[in-house]
């Protein structure tokens, strides 16, 4: 069974954050996908998707494994594409998951969201 993360354990120093990112990614369960955004609001940083970003750009080289492809834009849109060895790469992974994408965005988005605010939270 994966480990849980709870908010009240998530550290507050910024040298940590990039691995709380991780390991909020590694709690998204297959066929599921969640946002830059949603991440960040439940690390209690609301205004840093962007770094979620960037922590998504990096999590490829990190073990234990992170599962960066079910981590999509607020409009379910497969923004980090270009990120993965081949641009398809994204799609791909999530399609290997039970995720239809058409036009680089998650279909039935509303019912595919992970919110790690409601589902990790106590």
């Amino acid at each position: 069974m994966a480990k849980k993360i709870q908010e009240s354990s998530v550290k507050q120093d910024s040298s940590s954050f990039f691995e709380d990112v991780f390991e909020v990614a590694r709690q998204i369960p297959k066929g599921r996908v969640t946002s830059y955004g949603a991440i960040a609001a439940f690390l209690g940083t609301r205004k840093s998707a962007r770094m979620v970003g960037w922590a998504m750009n990096m999590a490829h080289s990190v073990h234990p494994k992170v599962p960066a492809q079910r981590v999509v834009n607020r409009n379910g849109i497969l923004t980090g594409k270009h990120h993965f060895a081949t641009p398809v790469l994204m799609q791909q992974l999530l399609e290997k998951e039970g995720i239809k994408i058409e036009n680089d965005t998650v279909v039935d988005f509303e019912n595919k969201f992970w919110d790690p605010a409601k589902e990790l939270a106590l």
